[in-house]
């Protein structure tokens, strides 16, 4: 009941507005981006969009929604691939010159960190990624893009050459005046300890990859 009472009170804070509370310029390893910060009225999310170089009429925008991943792209942890892709979208973005990296407050496919390392304990004992979600009482993706959508519609995107393997990111960035013109791969080669984690995101969330 209580995973319940939370997924419902995320689902309703995630409807109210949005709005762009800071921007500045960021150099990085990768070059120089924008970086703008959303947040919403209510709630502790921060949202983070980085952009490089001009985005013109927001037309066939290089675009990468990724979901925070404090493991993989802080930590450097091998459970999964987030950190690698964080790392190929930002340099891909940079050698385009123009495009846009989304950056989700939506740790653990959206339950947070706490609950991604109680998930983490189940997948020691056994489970993959997907039955330890649902053992917690969470569905096996709990994100939400329509925070996304609000974001890209602020910074003036109108279409995407989206970087994902996800079928569901299409769909939910899809809509009010934003289309995916075009997606791009961004796939990492599995490895020993990724191998189990990417077939369930295949076999189990339908992500298209072609080296498991």
């Amino acid at each position: 009941m209580l995973h319940w009472f939370r997924t419902l009170h995320l689902r309703l804070v995630r409807t109210l507005p949005l709005r762009l509370v800071s921007s500045a310029q960021l150099p990085t390893d990768y070059g120089e981006f924008e970086i703008h910060v959303f947040e919403r009225a209510i709630g502790h999310e921060a949202h983070v969009a980085l952009v490089r170089g001009e985005l013109g009429g927001g037309e066939n925008v290089m675009t990468r929604v990724h979901s925070s991943c404090v493991t993989g792209d802080i930590l450097h942890s091998a459970r999964c691939d987030c950190g690698q892709q964080l790392e190929s979208a930002m340099r891909q973005i940079a050698d385009e010159g123009r495009g846009v990296l989304l950056y989700l407050d939506q740790e653990g496919r959206g339950i947070g960190l706490a609950n991604k390392i109680r998930a983490y304990a189940l997948q020691d004992q056994g489970c993959d990624t997907v039955e330890a979600n649902e053992r917690l009482g969470f569905p096996a993706d709990a994100r939400d893009y329509r925070v996304a959508l609000q974001m890209l519609r602020a910074l003036g995107v109108r279409s995407m050459r989206l970087l994902s393997n996800n079928p569901n990111k299409l769909a939910g960035v899809t809509g009010e005046g934003v289309s995916v013109s075009e997606r791009l791969p961004i796939e990492i080669l599995a490895t020993a300890t990724t191998a189990r984690y990417l077939k369930t995101k295949k076999d189990k969330l339908g992500h298209v990859l072609t080296s498991v």
